[in-house]
């Protein structure tokens, strides 16, 4: 069995299997702060994962699949209906992955690698010459091959912003000193020490995982546009372009079709 219905407890620890995969549909979804000692690839068939590691957030759309070394400290957490995906690994078993946290592109590939390996039974054997064995061959090459995706989101740590939930909304500068009692000049200081980026250059890195998030959810432009503070969205479409390279309509078709494909 690979589908885990949404109340199901389940921990990969218990399981003697060096392989686990598990999908299910997930809404407002919330981890808490957890490891395991089994490694895991996480990534979405539809939807965004937030996954903050050592303070750090990710963003992860259908395009992209984080890795989680094993007794790595994470949260996963997200709001909307995400086709949740996860590959539990044993790695004294599999050393195939980093010892450290990446995230990959998805080429359509791996992205179908992965769904197999996420869908498939747990007394699956994985040692050669079994298909399994086969698909791993293919995952492992396809993960050197793919483009890594280094992009977070430094998250500070002062106590004066733990008085305003900034992952679910961060404000104008103006607006959060108001918010948390603090001049603009010092929430500037703090960013620019915990974070390295002063607090405009930060909010317009969470416009754009925000952004890939709602893209994600099939929003139109001018919903994003009017969510993310643009006046239109001609100026939500060239901010984002300015960030990725990309236009929003091309970004969201590469999810569209990868997911299309799944289901051909």
């Amino acid at each position: 069995m690979a589908w885990i219905e949404a109340d199901a407890i389940f921990d990969p620890d218990t399981m003697a299997m060096p392989i686990i995969g598990i999908s299910s549909e997930l809404v407002k979804h919330n981890s808490g702060e957890h490891q395991h000692n089994k490694g895991q690839l996480l990534f979405a068939q539809q939807g965004s994962m937030r996954v903050v590691i050592d303070q750090k957030l990710s963003v992860i759309p259908p395009q992209k699949v984080v890795w989680l070394p094993p007794n790595q400290p994470h949260c996963v957490f997200f709001t909307e209906v995400v086709g949740y995906r996860s590959i539990y690994i044993d790695t004294e078993v599999f050393p195939h992955l980093p010892k450290e946290p990446a995230t990959w592109s998805c080429s359509p590939l791996l992205k179908c690698i992965l769904e197999e390996i996420a869908q498939s039974d747990w007394a699956m054997d994985w040692q050669l010459p079994s298909r399994g064995a086969h698909w791993l061959l293919v995952l492992w090459d396809e993960l050197k091959l793919a483009d890594r995706e280094e992009h977070y989101l430094e998250l500070p740590k002062d106590y004066r912003l733990q008085k305003f939930d900034l992952l679910t909304y961060a404000p104008p500068l103006s607006e959060l000193a108001k918010h948390i009692g603090a001049s603009e000049r010092t929430i500037t200081r703090i960013f620019l020490k915990e974070t390295g980026l002063n607090y405009q250059s930060w909010r317009q890195q969470w416009r754009l995982f925000r952004a890939i998030e709602l893209l994600s959810e099939q929003r139109s432009m001018m919903d994003i546009a009017l969510a993310l503070g643009f006046a239109n969205d001609s100026a939500f479409s060239t901010f984002f372009k300015n960030m990725t390279g990309s236009s929003p309509t091309n970004y969201s078709s590469v999810d569209k079709s990868q997911t299309e494909q799944e289901y051909r």
